[in-house]
């Protein structure tokens, strides 16, 4: 299997340098190229077609959101997943980020392996948020609380009764292992049910997956068997999963 390829965008050469020192030493990564600003990056994206793309917000020029929105909105770049590193926990990058696209958001101050295993995470389709900001955020923005969100679409009619379970549980905040346990299904028949969601919803990964369906006014009305949902964060599951970040998977 080809090692997962990676974009290090930041405009301090010292912390670039530093991401890149601990992602190569993983076999399964290569850093493919660097960028300083936005402008670099969305232009070494299209070059490189990188799998994750580890973006800074505050650059000069073009910041790391409207970069990452550009990225996530080319056609070339359709594989391409954002994760976004930043300093300062505040509400309006992780608003900003979700809706520029990233598939994940972190602090720079996470430790070495929280980051490799972020890196792996969004290669795979899942999505990550700093713990400190998953609930209270994803809360903030499904319910409408920021300005000018927008009101929602309906859910397709061709979503079957169990796939509006499962969406109903991914926007709960459970991770795939969670879901089959509760369901009573492998871990891969709730990965195919969750790739079928994706495309159906026109959803990038598992992050806009929730945004969508909770943004959503419209209530399903098909009659499903599921349980009230646990809300509280998910906790390391059985994949093996990093407590460094909560998986939205």
């Amino acid at each position: 299997m080809a090692p997962i390829s990676v974009l290090v965008v930041d405009d301090h050469s010292l912390v670039r340098a530093g991401f890149r020192s601990i992602l190569s030493d993983e076999d399964d990564i290569e850093v493919i190229g660097e960028a300083k600003d936005g402008a670099e990056a969305v232009a070494a994206a299209v070059r490189e077609i990188p799998d994750v793309v580890l973006m800074d917000i505050r650059m000069p020029g073009m910041d790391g959101l409207e970069a990452a929105r550009l990225i996530t909105a080319h056609p070339r770049l359709q594989g391409t997943k954002v994760i976004v590193l930043t300093t300062f926990d505040l509400d309006e990058y992780v608003f900003g980020a979700l809706k520029a696209g990233a598939s994940a958001f972190l602090l720079k101050g996470v430790e070495p392996p929280v980051l490799i295993d972020a890196v792996r995470t969004v290669a795979d389709g899942e999505a990550l948020l700093e713990p400190s900001a998953t609930r209270r955020l994803i809360e903030a923005y499904v319910g409408g609380q920021q300005a000018g969100a927008a009101a929602g679409f309906p859910l397709p009619s061709s979503l079957t009764a169990r796939e509006v379970e499962i969406l109903r549980l991914i926007a709960a905040g459970l991770t795939n292992t969670e879901i089959a346990e509760r369901l009573f299904i492998s871990p891969l028949t709730c990965k195919s049910h969750v790739s079928r969601i994706l495309t159906k919803l026109d959803a990038r990964d598992r992050t806009q997956l929730v945004i969508n369906r909770s943004r959503t006014n419209q209530r399903p009305s098909r009659s499903t068997s599921a349980d009230p949902v646990n809300t509280a964060q998910p906790g390391r599951g059985a994949g093996g999963r990093s407590p460094g970040a909560a998986s939205l998977a």
